[in-house]
């Protein structure tokens, strides 16, 4: 059984067919912004699939850099300034 076929199969089992899951990797190529740009090119899923591995690891980096950065000017503030803040937050 060709390797297409196989796959065919494990999807139909899975509830999503092929189809599927071409339109669901370029909806997902259509939000990274390395890949944004080239919608009329070719990109493997497996890029696709690596690219967003990439984006969700530099959001966790840019996330964790502005939480420090927060902490940093809670410690920073006087006690009314960090209390609007943490207002704001909530």
């Amino acid at each position: 059984m060709s390797s297409r076929r196989s796959r065919s199969r494990q999807s139909a089992s899975s509830g999503i067919s092929d189809d599927q899951i071409i339109e669901l990797v370029s909806r997902l190529q259509q939000l990274l912004p390395e890949l944004r740009h080239r919608r009329s090119d070719k990109v493997s899923a497996s890029k696709v699939l690596q690219e967003t591995c990439n984006y969700i690891r530099s959001l966790h980096r840019e996330v964790d850099d502005l939480s420090e950065r927060l902490s940093e000017l809670l410690a920073t503030s006087d006690t009314a300034q960090a209390a609007i803040i943490r207002n704001l937050l909530m």
